[in-house]
């Protein structure tokens, strides 16, 4: 596969509640021509080059300029915000912070790292899309058959991160579930939080452009100056010439994008069997922004196309969860959604590798945890240049 180059210092922001792919686009992304561009100078050669511009490598490309601000930094991606494709997962976030994480190392470091920037970005930033909204989660199983708790703790690695949990009383259990806990967290409108983590970028000196690149060794020839080169390729790590990492898998996920009713979901909800179980999860996105209703995490499936009868069981399994949403068939859908968690054999790859001398550091393999674990990834990441890279 050859690549395309098209800059745009400026994506186009979409609607808050319709990201409606873009048709040229694809045809453009499909292209095997290559369109000629003067590139800046000091583009040539910038200290760092980002690939990838989901949430992932916005937030790794905003944490290299907080630790070195003299540098040039350079975001080079296949999507930007404003796209819309089921492997721009990003763009098809709920999304909130539940932890994921439960063997008591660096995962729970990533996410407890991701949980204090969401609370200053919801406090001194709230243009950013990020709110304080507490999550009532809910299992089916008894709690110690869940998997849920750390294995060497025997507890919730999280409790005190969140300022406590308040267990849900008998009484009040949905009909089927076992145990229940409500934790304060944070809800993120991802169409209003991708586009302003480019924005921020760019304000800081962060220059993106649009490329699709077949092989890791053409971003090593066209930035042959370069200190290091991120690879936050997500999903793409799979298929990106030179990287091929089999063990990247889909992670299948459905949602839909409702009105909300006429009094306002004023928290979070989530429901599972067990902890790698079908989630039932409702995401409020604030003003305006409808809510998220999902969803499935369905390994290894590819297929783009909504699943209308599994819509229906969404919409069911929302509606019982919280009767506040009304009955299924009064839903006002307003976009139906598929993307594809970039899942990974092991769990996320953040990692040194030397490619023909050059250095690259990985940065993939989020699979659900993107939007919470992204500023904890994205340190660890750069991290790794501490005695590496020609700074």
């Amino acid at each position: 596969m050859r690549f395309v180059l098209n800059f745009s210092c400026n994506a186009t922001h979409v609607s808050l509640l319709d990201p409606t792919p873009d048709k040229s686009l694809e045809r453009q992304l499909d292209s095997s021509v290559i369109t000629p561009v003067d590139l800046p100078s000091y583009l040539k050669m910038p200290s760092f080059l980002v690939i990838g511009a989901g949430v992932i490598g916005l937030s790794t490309a905003l944490e290299l300029r907080t630790r070195y601000p003299g540098s040039d930094i350079v975001i080079a991606a296949k999507y930007l915000p404003g796209d819309s494709a089921p492997d721009y997962t990003s763009a098809w976030g709920g999304a909130n912070w539940f932890p994921a994480a439960r063997v008591n190392g660096t995962q729970e470091d990533w996410e407890a790292i991701g949980y204090r920037k969401l609370k200053e970005l919801a406090s001194t930033r709230p243009e950013s899309g990020v709110q304080p909204m507490n999550i009532r989660w809910h299992y089916e199983r008894p709690i110690d058959e869940v998997g849920i708790k750390t294995p060497e703790t025997g507890k919730l690695w999280f409790e005190e991160l969140v300022g406590g949990l308040t267990k849900i009383d008998e009484k009040d259990l949905p009909e089927g579930t076992s145990f229940g806990f409500e934790m304060a967290s944070f809800v993120i409108n991802v169409q209003r939080y991708l586009p302003w983590l480019q924005t921020e970028a760019e304000r800081k000196g962060i220059y993106i452009h649009r490329r699709v690149f077949g092989h890791i060794q053409e971003v090593l020839d066209l930035y042959p100056q370069v200190n290091a080169v991120f690879n936050c390729t997500g999903i793409g790590a799979l298929t990106l010439g030179g990287v091929e990492d089999k063990k990247i898998f889909s992670a299948r996920g459905q949602i839909m994008l409702v009105q909300g009713p006429e009094k306002p979901i004023e928290k979070m909800y989530f429901r599972a069997p067990h902890r790698d179980g079908e989630a039932t999860h409702i995401f409020p996105r604030g003003e305006r922004g409808g809510v998220i209703l999902g969803g499935c995490r369905q390994k290894d499936n590819w297929d783009a196309e909504i699943d209308m009868e599994f819509a229906e069981v969404i919409k069911r399994r929302c509606c019982a969860l919280v009767p506040q949403l009304g009955k299924p068939e009064d839903l006002r859908i307003i976009k139906h959604g598929v993307g594809f968690r970039p899942g990974r054999e092991g769990g996320a790859r953040i990692a040194p590798e030397t490619i023909n001398g050059r250095l690259v550091i990985h940065n993939y393999g989020a699979g659900g945890t993107g939007f919470q674990a992204d500023w904890g990834m994205a340190r660890y990441a750069v991290d790794l240049l501490s005695d590496r890279a020609r700074i």
